[in-house]
């Protein structure tokens, strides 16, 4: 069987050369549930969980009664720090906790390839020789970039060494570059556009098992 092509740019837009897909990840189904976990599980582990509120026996204050129990006609009283007062404590309130969710590493590695096979489809994945650039300035990288013909948001694959591109590229909100390995499903259905130089692409296979 004849595994799909794709053509390896320069930063000219020319055709340097072409490269195989792997069909193992590029030819992966498309599974929508899956890919939903994998999302969810990269935003839960965004979350800190360390928000706290301090309950009656937290806050400051006296726990004194405020007046007798008993014959002053108005409800019974226990102090001054319970929910219902002011300066009180909160009753159920966020406590620090674990937004993690159990999604193992092989469906998270599946997602990708879901996700992977169908920006392949879509066409939207540009593989460059080198993605090393002679200036980091960002003006520089826009012209690059539009020489590709690239409009809208894009995600930049590449090792995290490459300084010029991380300093030309960290001022526009719409782009975002990640190593090889720390690629996610997320990450790449939240930029219309996927950009790997040759090496870095070889990088991804490898990690996801293909060949």
């Amino acid at each position: 069987m004849t595994m799909p092509t794709i053509d390896v740019k320069d930063w000219n837009n020319k055709k340097v050369g072409s490269v195989e897909l792997s069909d193992e990840i590029f030819g992966y189904p498309y599974k929508e549930h899956l890919i939903h976990e994998a999302v969810r599980n990269y935003l839960a582990s965004l979350r800190q969980g360390t928000h706290k509120v301090k309950n009656r026996s937290e806050v400051a204050g006296s726990g004194k009664k405020p007046f007798r129990q008993k014959g002053t006609g108005r409800a019974r009283q226990g102090g001054g720090r319970p929910p219902i007062h002011r300066h009180g404590g909160t009753a159920h309130g966020p406590v620090p906790r674990s937004y993690a969710q159990d999604v193992s590493v092989g469906e998270k590695k599946n997602a990708l390839k879901s996700v992977l096979s169908r920006r392949a489809a879509e066409e939207r994945i540009v593989v460059l020789d080198r993605l090393e650039l002679e200036s980091f300035r960002t003006k520089a990288l826009r012209e690059a970039i539009g020489a590709l013909g690239i409009e809208g948001k894009a995600l930049f694959v590449d090792s995290r060494d490459n300084a010029n591109l991380l300093r030309a590229s960290r001022n526009v909100k719409t782009w975002k570059i990640v190593d090889p390995l720390a690629v996610n499903a997320h990450d790449v259905l939240a930029h219309g556009t996927l950009v790997l130089s040759k090496q870095a692409l070889a990088r991804v296979v490898q990690n996801l098992g293909g060949e």
